[in-house]
């Protein structure tokens, strides 16, 4: 054959034949070539008449990406959008109040179904519908490279949370992570999802936050929580649990292996949700961080997590808003056990004017008041933290040392302050960058500079290959 020749698509030759009905196992196909049919088993039930399809299949491949979106805009009948026109070969977009509607949700889903390049899509506040979800669903049966999507605030609803917990149980698509926050969902939402997250193992982070679970709600996701084993992050911040959803979910957290990260705050636990927490947390051994701040949780119900603090290994942030002396007593006590303990407040009840100010006192300050009293320098108070004597420590030995030395005690609150300044990203502190590195770094020569870490001014500077050699005013 001349390759010069365009390929026709029949030839007298061959007898004419009638195209085969088109059904819906077929519907969501792109094909290499128009006169080959390729046929995939699908879960029976799914309606063709939201299909993602354009009437020309064989123009559906002759044409690129952005065409192919302008055709689809033709076939639903909405203007396109020149933001994805511009992005769609981006591996991030941001579509994010648009004013979409279901059409031109519709339209976006039919140029992503082939789309290779896309991997974290937001869609969030563009009253997509019932319909856009539909949309959406059927795209991510066939597009194997989104990973992030983001579909909050779009007033789903609890036939928007069908389509998706209906999708979601056929573990079919590499969706990693979905925002589904904002979506007024209620209590018969969250059985929905909690027969989806029972079967599905591929979604790791999951935000339902800011919907309007009630206790209800709580005892279907807590039984969630305690049949999944995918998910890695949950949101259900900015809900309605009170006393039984709080209880719910705890016992779901008794059975959870997978969870590391669980966000609570904004919710109505009480004291009894938080004594229900304590007891979770000295069984739970895959939790990392919780948020627990604004649960109308009082001194009772700190005291009663703290307790549970002494015999979980595995927690390293623990958040609240308003805690009490005891709770802060009892957490050096908990530090010294498990000095990667991390946890988070901004208030004390109880305490006076000047034990807030102590309490929140700059944290190298006290190092560098200390080391002017026993005349040394910044650098070998740090040195005298690691065995070894080295400048490099890790973030989680360092933690350790700085709440067992008793040269310069600090409450977590100040320790975590001065790994936020200390820290690299490689998780590694390094007291020579930091104090030494740094303030070279910032000096222009015959000038004062402050050293950040120091809180003195270097007066003068000489480096050899040896050693540097810094002098403080």
């Amino acid at each position: 054959m001349d390759n010069d020749e365009p390929l026709e698509p029949e030839t007298k030759d061959e007898p004419e034949t009638e195209p085969a009905a088109q059904n819906s196992d077929e519907t969501f196909y792109c094909e290499a070539e128009a006169s080959v049919a390729v046929e995939k088993e699908k879960p029976g039930g799914e309606s063709s008449e939201t299909d993602l399809e354009i009437e020309d299949t064989e123009k559906l491949f002759t044409t690129g990406q952005r065409e192919l979106y302008l055709e689809a805009c033709k076939l639903v009948g909405v203007v396109p959008v020149s933001y994805f026109i511009r992005n769609m070969e981006e591996s991030y977009v941001n579509l994010n109040h648009h004013g979409l509607g279901p059409s031109g949700t519709k339209a976006i889903a039919i140029a992503l179904v082939s789309n290779t390049s896309v991997v974290t899509l937001e869609l969030a506040d563009n009253w997509i519908m019932e319909e856009g979800t539909l949309s959406l669903v059927q795209m991510l049966q066939e597009n194997y490279y989104l990973q992030d999507l983001n579909i909050s605030n779009n007033d789903l609803g609890l036939k928007g949370a069908s389509t998706i917990s209906e999708f979601l149980q056929r573990n079919t698509s590499s969706l990693l992570n979905l925002q589904l926050s904002g979506n007024n969902f209620k209590d018969e939402a969250a059985e929905l999802f909690c027969q989806a997250f029972s079967a599905n193992y591929r979604i790791k982070t999951l935000d339902l936050s800011h919907n309007e679970f009630s206790d209800k709600g709580g005892e279907h996701l807590g039984q969630m929580l305690a049949l999944n084993i995918g998910l890695q992050s949950l949101d259900l911040s900015w809900n309605h649990f009170h006393t039984r959803g709080a209880v719910a979910l705890c016992n779901g957290l008794r059975a959870n292996v997978t969870l590391q990260k669980l966000d609570l705050s904004m919710n109505g636990f009480g004291n009894e949700g938080a004594t229900a927490l304590g007891e979770v947390l000295r069984l739970n051994n895959s939790l990392v961080y919780i948020d627990v701040s604004s649960n109308d949780i009082s001194n009772e119900g700190v005291i009663k997590i703290s307790k549970g603090l002494e015999f979980n290994e595995s927690l390293k942030v623990l958040k609240n808003v308003l805690v009490s002396e005891q709770f802060v007593k009892i957490l050096d006590g908990v530090c010294a056990i498990h000095p990667q303990l991390d946890v988070t407040y901004k208030a004390v009840q109880g305490f006076s004017a000047k034990k807030e100010l102590l309490l929140w006192t700059n944290p190298m300050k006290l190092i560098q008041s200390y080391a002017d009293q026993h005349q040394i320098t910044v650098i070998d108070f740090f040195k005298s933290l690691n065995p070894n004597g080295r400048m490099m420590m890790s973030v989680g030995d360092f933690r350790k040392a700085m709440i067992q030395q008793d040269k310069v005690p600090m409450n977590p609150y100040q320790v975590r302050e001065l790994i936020k300044k200390l820290a690299e990203k490689t998780g590694m502190v390094n007291f020579s960058c930091w104090c030494l590195g740094g303030a070279l770094r910032i000096m222009k020569p015959g000038g004062i500079k402050n050293c950040g870490l120091c809180y003195g001014s270097i007066k003068t500077a000489k480096f050899s290959p040896d050693a540097f050699n810094v002098s403080l005013a």
